[in-house]
């Protein structure tokens, strides 16, 4: 397991970043659809892509977040 903590840090990082960087993008989107700046959509589509865009966000958070605990337990199996 030792060999996998280079890739699960920088997969955390890789995957946190991106999820912020797609809630930003995505909340930006979703709000200029909310406020009308985009034609053809309703402010329902807006809400909708709001939420699933959220619910991704702390998908990827929450993964990464598995992949951070997964480093400190194989510190700690490592400490024994």
């Amino acid at each position: 397991m030792r060999e996998h903590l280079g890739f699960l840090k920088t997969s955390s990082a890789v995957v946190k970043v991106a999820a912020w960087i797609f809630l930003l993008l995505g909340t930006v989107g979703s709000v200029g659809i909310i406020l009308g700046y985009v034609p053809g959509k309703t402010t329902a589509d807006g809400i909708i892509i709001l939420s699933f865009i959220i619910f991704f966000f702390f998908l990827f958070y929450i993964i990464a977040k598995i992949a951070d605990l997964l480093i400190k337990i194989i510190n700690e199996i490592k400490k024994e």
